[in-house]
């Protein structure tokens, strides 16, 4: 059972388990930063080697369903939220803002555990995780705030499209995309070829921090711990229903259900501390880092791409 697994996980639960044993392992800040920076530009080069290769513009229709259908996931955890958790309305919104936006690493288990069962993805679905980044902060902030001047439109702007992760997604999408796989060819070896490595090592520093974030759990309580849990499989439910209209292929289906479920821990936090100060980061953080995170990276992609393979059955 274990060997069906993608070993890169396995490093996600040895820094866990170490990191719940109070063990000294741990990644220096620096060397964390690295290893998300290659992660970024490895899935943005990827993205855009694929677009060197195809019509743009029949991506067009496919990105804005998918943006838009996207939206749904946020109100729906609002809704839930608000009047089964009983949250206060300013955590509600956080929290849903956490949950309509996307984690890259999820993304790249996801990719991972694909090529692993031999199963084929296209590149471009990089380019729906750029744009999946920051349009379910914005559906946050107007559940919270409306379109009050306090929102501070404008420094939630400059916070969510300078930030890191949208920087060099596509600042590494539009390098891929104007010089091609012949002309990057020299970059394939290191930012393919050594991906499973750095990302074991990204997943590795992860389990440890994961591990800091269980004290949280407490805060969260027992309906966090359920909404954590249980909000990705909805997600990757309509993820699976939005790829299949679109007439996607299974694996391209598999990764977008993964995008749906996952849940924002670098970028949604920032934002949200900006834009809705009032809310408690400890609520969002314990319930998508310390629940929804190792909940997707060690159950959930497998049960996704199952998902995926018995609707396609179903409605072949």
């Amino acid at each position: 059972m274990l060997a069906a697994i993608d070993p890169v996980v396995g490093f996600f639960v040895l820094g866990l388990v170490a990191g719940l044993l109070g063990s000294d392992l741990k990644l220096s800040s620096g060397l964390y930063d690295t290893l998300t920076i290659y992660l970024l530009i490895a899935i943005g080069l990827k993205g855009g080697f694929e677009l060197a290769s195809r019509d743009v513009t029949s991506l067009i229709l496919p990105t804005a369903v998918i943006v838009a259908a996207s939206a749904v996931t946020p109100m729906v955890a609002y809704q839930i939220l608000l009047r089964l958790g009983r949250l206060p309305h300013a955590d509600a919104a956080s929290i849903s803002a956490h949950y309509g936006s996307v984690s890259v690493v999820t993304f790249a288990v996801g990719a991972s555990y694909l090529g692993r069962q031999g199963l084929d993805y296209d590149g471009f679905m990089s380019v729906f995780l750029v744009f999946l980044e920051f349009p379910a902060l914005i559906v946050g902030v107007l559940l919270a705030k409306g379109l009050k001047a306090d929102a501070n439109w404008r420094r939630l702007a400059h916070e969510v499209l300078t930030g890191k992760a949208i920087v060099l997604l596509l600042g590494a999408l539009l390098i891929g995309w104007i010089w091609g796989r012949e002309g990057g060819k020299a970059l394939v070896p290191f930012f393919e070829g050594l991906f499973k490595g750095f990302l074991a090592l990204f997943l590795l520093g992860m389990g440890v921090t994961t591990a800091a974030r269980f004290g949280d759990l407490r805060r969260v309580g027992l309906f966090l711990v359920g909404f954590g849990i249980l909000m990705p499989i909805v997600s990757a439910a309509g993820g699976v229903l939005v790829g299949w209209l679109l007439g996607l292929s299974v694996g391209n289906t598999h990764l977008l259900a993964v995008l749906y479920a996952s849940a924002s821990y670098i970028a949604a936090p920032a934002a949200m501390r900006i834009a809705i100060p009032e809310a408690n980061p400890a609520l969002s953080m314990g319930a998508s880092l310390g629940v929804t995170f190792p909940f997707n990276v060690v159950a959930g992609v497998p049960l996704y791409l199952a998902m995926t393979q018995t609707f396609y059955r179903m409605m072949a």
